[in-house]
């Protein structure tokens, strides 16, 4: 074989990013979706403006970062983060995993899909791919409108963290960002719970209720004392561990822990997805 033909077969090998790139582009271009994300970017608009015509009552469980946001506008995008953390990007992030196989069956487009030729390993890549990049996009678009509504309404300046000790404005919006990346990898954990249970329905509102119902039941069995046991193993566990990044020194124990649980829940259930998907007979 020539060098000419060896780079023409290299290049034939060479994988496209169409089908990834045409996924991304159905989810962004949806109405339904961007809908959502603009009611994630309300949240904090809201809790900016609430703060600003009122004196802040914090009596929640985890940071508090309500009762700093007078001193720094960067607080918003944090207090934001945790209040969304509950329900909000967790049923965002159900509304894409579980339409990204059921949604394909539900108006009979599957079956079409995979006659292309797509393989099913790949679709089920490019798929629970998209449903990451979702996951990042709508935490930075949580974290992004509250840095830019909390620094129009409070202003920036030096960040007095969590434990009492004072950093430059940089540093901190790095700290906001890492924080927010974290919660992204722990949001795309739960995509995979999604695509998973997308391959065994039909119907995508029952593939993002039961999500939701899963994500809603880690946080209350995290609640629960008498079942301390398995607080560790709940994917929703580590989430408002990002706070710990906003210590001095910054305890890492947590959110290494929140990570290598979000990176198993995703490998365990990617594979699982997988192993039902791989033998499924499709007829949609």
């Amino acid at each position: 074989m020539s060098a000419a033909d060896t780079v023409a077969a290299v290049r034939l090998r060479r994988p496209s990013t169409r089908f990834f790139r045409s996924e991304l582009r159905l989810i962004f271009r949806r109405r339904r979706n961007l809908a959502g994300l603009v009611v994630l970017a309300g949240v904090p608009v809201l809790i900016a403006v609430a703060v600003r015509v009122s004196t802040p009552r914090h009596d929640r469980g985890g940071p508090d970062f309500f009762s700093s946001i007078t001193s720094n506008g960067l607080f918003v995008a944090l207090a934001a983060l945790t209040i969304e953390l509950g329900l909000f990007l967790p049923l965002a992030v159900a509304a894409i995993s579980g339409d990204s196989i059921a949604g394909e069956a539900n108006i009979g487009t599957l079956r079409y899909l995979l006659t292309v030729p797509v393989q099913r390993a790949r679709l089920l890549a490019v798929k629970y791919a998209a449903s990451v990049v979702f996951s990042f996009v709508a935490a930075l678009v949580v974290s992004l409108t509250g840095v830019l509504v909390g620094l129009l309404l409070f202003g920036g300046g030096d960040m007095t963290l969590l434990s009492g000790t004072r950093i430059g404005f940089g540093e901190g919006l790095g700290r906001v960002l890492l924080a927010t990346g974290y919660l992204a990898v722990c949001l795309a954990s739960l995509a995979a719970v999604g695509l998973f249970i997308s391959t065994l329905t039909e119907q995508p509102i029952g593939a993002m209720i039961a999500v939701v119902i899963f994500s809603t039941a880690s946080f209350i069995l995290d609640s629960i004392p008498q079942v301390a046991w398995v607080h560790p193993f709940l994917i929703t566990h580590n989430w408002l561990a990002f706070g710990d990044l906003f210590r001095d020194p910054v305890a890492w124990q947590g959110v290494q822990q929140g990570l290598f649980v979000a990176f198993a829940y995703a490998a365990v259930f990617w594979c699982a997805a997988w192993a039902r998907f791989g033998g499924k007979d499709v007829t949609s």
